[in-house]
This record gives C-alpha cells, structure tokens and sequence, in this order.
C-alpha cells in the first residue's frame, strides 16, 4: 500500500495557484468583453468544475487516504447544495438592482474571489478555536440545527437592500452614481468619484455570501477538521457557484421544496457533529454516524427534494395547460 502523501504548505500554495490560473483564464480569455453567459456555455463550465472536484477526491485517495477522500467528496456535497439558496438570492439581487446580463459574470467573478478570502479566513479562525476549545463543536452543531429550524420556517426570501445596514453606510460615506457605466464599478458623477450601481450589487453580494458562509463552514466542520479538506472542499463549491448560477437561474422557481431539503440537511448535520464521539470523546451519549453514511443521507434528501419540486412543477404546468 502507497504510503499517504503529507499535505505540506507547498500543497496549499499549488492548489491556490491552480484556483488562480482557472480565473484568470475565465476572465481574461472566456469573458474579456462583457457578454451574457448562455445556456450552454453555464452547463460546461459547471461540468467540468464538477469533474475537476471528482478529479481532485480521487487523488485523495490515491495520496491520501479512502477516509479523506470521502470527507471531501461530502464536504463538496454539502457546501455545493448549500450554495443553491445562494444563487436564488444572488438573482433576486440582480432583478432588484436590474444587472444588465452582460454585466453578471464580471460581478460573480469578482464576488466569488471576495468569498475565497473571506472562507479561507473563517475557516483558519474555524480549525483554530476547535484546535484550542473541543467545546466549540457543542456551539457549531446547535447552531446548525437552530440554523435549519429557522430556515424552514421562514418564508421566501424578500431582498431589501434599502434596509441593509451596510449599503446604507456606504451610501453615506460614498455619492453613488445614478445610472451604470458598462463593467465599471467606479466612476465620476458630477466632477466626484463616485460608486455605481454594480458597486453596491457586489458589496450585497459578498455580504451575503459572508451570511451563507455562518451556515455552511460549520457544516463541514462535521464531516472533517482538517483545515486542507475543509478549504479545498469550500473553493470547489463556490468556484462551482458562478457557472451553476446561470444553469439554473432560469428555473429557480421549480425547486419550491428545495429550502425544505435544505434546512432538513442543516438539521442533520448539526446532529450528527453532537453525537458524534471522535468530537466529544467524554460524552456519554454517543452515535457515529459513518462520513459515507453522512454523504449518502445528504445525497437523498436532496435528491428526494428537488424531484418533488419538479413533480409538483409539472403537474401545476399541465393543469394550468389543461
């Protein structure tokens, strides 16, 4: 048997490098001009962010180990459906500040970099406080279940960004331009630099991926804590998101019970980082739930959720025909 590779810092600056070189070929070759992202075009690029994800669970287990490779393929899983009630809020951003479509990629590609940063850092602080606290893990699972339980009960998302706090400051320390001026994100508006309404759409965005980000770090803190697993698992998702959001933006309104899945999936997890006795060793109630059995279980409430969304799409679909 091949021994497993140790992941040294040199991995993590590779692996960096790869995720910066597939954006700056994305941005500086695929979209230099502005343009709207089609169809087609989405489906191949989420098919071969999907397909690199795979590439890098099998090497893995090839270098690593069965285990480690499984705990990534389910923290993929996991930060990826999660993502999902991202992108609806994402679109319904771009319908409140009507984003021309020519303009989306640019403020995706530049959100989804924000959002690296910010989950590389949350995620260092994440490794660090269980490292040091195992309790932590008690606060991680509560809050996930509480997480679940809130988000299926609430109702649909209603975007505001009038009442968002942070807009409202940088409202009021920056003069903001009426109108667009193409791809850029600042410009000059009665002789004063200026924001432009693209500005305030990434500041939205990257705001809500941070909130997203609450959620959904914590949740692979139940499959692994290794920091390597955890990140890489995080950036594959979310470099994932920008191509699946223009996949399925345009039938966003099928996957009703979506939310519901979700929220059962958030519930699942944060049971599961209570109960399990690799995290609380001196608990004297304890259940281990297999990562394969976790990966499994996640794979089928999804699975289970989307089809009756689309069901109950199509039965509406042929009655209003009929």
């Amino acid at each position: 048997m091949i021994a497993a590779v140790e992941i040294t810092p040199w991995h993590w600056i590779g692996f960096i490098v790869f995720v910066l070189f597939f954006l700056a070929l994305d941005l500086g070759a695929f979209h230099r001009r502005a343009r709207a992202v089609k169809f087609k075009e989405a489906a191949a690029w989420s098919a071969l962010w999907v397909a690199l994800a795979m590439l890098f669970a099998a090497g893995m287990f090839l270098w690593r180990t069965r285990e480690e490779a499984i705990q990534f393929t389910t923290g993929y899983v996991i930060e990826l459906s999660l993502s999902l009630d991202n992108i609806l809020v994402i679109a319904l951003l771009f319908a409140w500040f009507r984003v021309p479509a020519e303009f989306q990629h640019r403020l995706l590609f530049w959100g989804v970099l924000g959002a690296l940063v910010m989950r590389g850092a949350m995620i260092a602080v994440g490794v660090a406080l269980i490292h040091e606290f195992d309790w932590v893990l008690y606060l991680f699972g509560a809050f996930l279940i509480i997480a679940g339980a809130k988000m299926f009960f609430s109702k649909q998302e209603m975007v505001q960004p009038e009442k968002n706090l942070v807009l409202r400051l940088v409202r009021k320390v920056f003069p903001v331009a009426p109108g667009f001026d193409g791809q850029k994100f600042f410009t000059r508006f009665n002789g004063r630099f200026a924001l432009t309404p693209l500005a305030l759409v990434l500041l939205l965005v990257e705001t809500t991926d941070l909130i997203f980000a609450v959620d959904s770090v914590p949740a692979v803190f139940s499959v692994t804590r290794k920091a390597f697993i955890v990140f890489t698992s995080n950036v594959f998702a979310i470099l994932g998101l920008r191509s699946m959001y223009f996949l399925l933006v345009g039938a966003l309104g099928c996957f009703r019970y979506l939310k519901i899945g979700l929220s059962v999936v958030l519930a699942f997890i944060g049971v599961k980082m209570l109960l399990d006795p690799h995290d609380h060793p001196a608990q004297w109630f304890q259940i281990e739930i297999p990562t394969t059995v976790s990966l499994l279980v996640v794979a089928a409430i999804l699975s289970i959720s989307i089809a009756l969304s689309v069901t109950t799409a199509r039965r509406e679909q042929k009655s209003n025909c009929g």
